[in-house]
């Protein structure tokens, strides 16, 4: 039985973790035990508990820690904190869930990957769309048809005025092509407006890729698209039941799907898959993957992107 515990009971962590974890504990009644939840507003803490079946609640992360002894620790916390916590968690050799974006610079991010690399603890980064279906078995039927020639991907959101928004969400739509077409050697910016990007990429395979960055176009929408001699593959992700996967190969459609209401979010947008790879890692004694050293080319190439996008506007 592996003992999970989970810092912070915020919105993300009721969505993205709390679901997916409460969904595999009841399925898998006997390999997980979900121990405790920890936030600084108590209040949250137990209302968290009760909605998704932790034992107990607690205020204070060292105090959970000691007196839980947990197995394992889902971390979910604010950018600014996700360091601090990362690290505590770390050098404790506790293993962890670390949310992304792995810190507010550059620098930070370095730092907790020094720390994981020197203490060896496992641990996993929540990069949920490497875990997404639709996008996995577009995946695995693109490379069925040969070497990948372009690949494209856009990210649109509704009044999202952040100036972080590029390394702090955008990285997931850029790790996503990594994880699809390999390394990325070179890129390059366009910025139409202030917090919109067009970038143009470069992958050690030769493929070639575009990314667009649209954080205030009115609307909640994730695409990718796969492109390859005679076939395409296109993943759409946005909100709610708005995911499909539709490929084509020598001019015909031969692959279509699309989620329904009655399909869960967690299972859609790969917060569940992602749980089941942490704990299988946990119970054979596996590395969890992605660790921060995967992630952390995405997350230097995103500060590297709003950096240029900087100089160019000043």
């Amino acid at each position: 039985m592996i003992r999970i515990a989970i810092a912070g009971c915020g919105e993300h962590s009721r969505a993205s973790h709390a679901a997916p974890l409460a969904r595999y504990a009841a399925a898998h009644p006997d390999q997980i035990e979900l121990v405790a939840a920890c936030d600084l507003d108590m209040d949250k803490a137990v209302e968290f508990c009760r909605s998704f079946g932790f034992v107990r609640p607690y205020k204070d992360l060292d105090q959970m820690l000691s007196v839980e002894k947990p197995d394992a620790c889902v971390s979910v916390m604010p950018i600014e904190k996700i360091v601090e916590v990362g690290i505590k968690l770390l050098e404790r050799c506790m293993p962890c869930v670390i949310e992304k974006p792995l810190g507010t610079s550059l620098a930070e991010i370095e730092k907790l990957g020094q720390v994981a690399r020197d203490t060896q603890t496992p641990h996993m980064v929540s990069v949920n769309r490497r875990f997404m279906p639709y996008l996995n078995q577009a995946r695995s039927w693109m490379s069925e048809q040969g070497p990948l020639r372009y690949v494209r991907a856009t990210q649109v959101r509704h009044q999202r005025n952040e100036a972080d928004f590029i390394w702090s969400t955008a990285i997931h739509v850029l790790d996503a092509l990594r994880y699809i077409a390999g390394e990325i050697v070179t890129f390059d910016v366009m910025q139409p407006t202030a917090l919109w990007y067009v970038i143009a990429l470069r992958f050690e395979s030769g493929t070639i890729g575009r990314i667009e960055i649209l954080p205030t176009a009115g609307m909640v929408e994730e695409s990718y698209e796969f492109f390859a001699e005679g076939c395409r593959a296109r993943v759409t992700a946005g909100a709610g039941p708005q995911r499909s996967l539709r490929c084509w190969q020598d001019g015909e459609l031969v692959i279509e799907s699309e989620a329904t209401e009655e399909q869960p979010e967690d299972l859609r947008n790969g917060a569940y898959q992602e749980v089941e790879e942490f704990v299988r890692a946990l119970q054979t004694g596996a590395r969890p993957q992605p660790c921060i050293d995967d992630i952390l080319p995405s997350a230097r190439i995103s500060f590297a992107i709003g950096e240029l996008a900087r100089q160019r506007r000043t």
